[in-house]
């Protein structure tokens, strides 16, 4: 499995210049961001991709975008790839509104509101993580699958840090993975 952080966000550039939440509900990709997702697709694109996992987020969703089209896949959405919930940008968009926004992505089971409420725990976050990476691993297609998602669960998943558009592969009985 690939698991890849979105491409910069508008969140991202403003909170690393003042280290204060800007304010920015679900957060777009900025155009650095944009091209950080095509190059990442093009670098990604020999590989053989059968499966694209992406988070409800705008900002995974427009990462996920290039690959979509590379690979001609449908997009998955999970709430399970989430950021872990801590900034303003971690609050999301109902459902309802992001299936107006994307109707080429396949929303399945997700529930209108699929974000928390309140700041989720590390603890919480790493139980998201470890729920995944089981279910991932039981998955025959497991190798061939990205998924495309954010700094704190795929640390959570790998004990890894990531910059945006960086990504790591994870085997299946592994509970970390190797940066690129």
């Amino acid at each position: 499995m690939i698991l890849i952080r979105h491409g910069q966000s508008e969140f991202n550039i403003r909170f690393a210049a003042t280290g204060i939440d800007p304010g920015i509900v679900d957060a777009p990709l900025t155009p650095l961001g944009v091209e950080q997702a095509e190059s990442a697709a093009k670098d990604l694109g020999g590989l053989r991709i059968t499966r694209i996992i992406a988070s409800p987020y705008t900002r995974t969703m427009q990462t996920a975008a290039p690959f979509a089209r590379h690979f001609g896949l449908p997009v998955e959405i999970s709430p399970l790839v989430r950021e872990r919930y801590a900034y303003s940008c971690d609050i999301g968009r109902p459902v309802s509104h992001l299936t107006t926004a994307w109707p080429e992505h396949d929303f399945g089971q997700v529930p209108d509101v699929w974000w928390p409420a309140e700041t989720e725990s590390e603890r919480a976050t790493l139980g998201r993580a470890e729920q995944f990476h089981v279910e991932m691993a039981a998955r025959a297609d497991h190798a061939e699958t990205l998924v495309v998602s954010h700094w704190g669960f795929i640390l959570a998943m790998t004990g890894r840090s990531v910059t945006n558009c960086e990504w790591v592969v994870i085997e299946p009985d592994a509970g970390a993975g190797t940066a690129r």
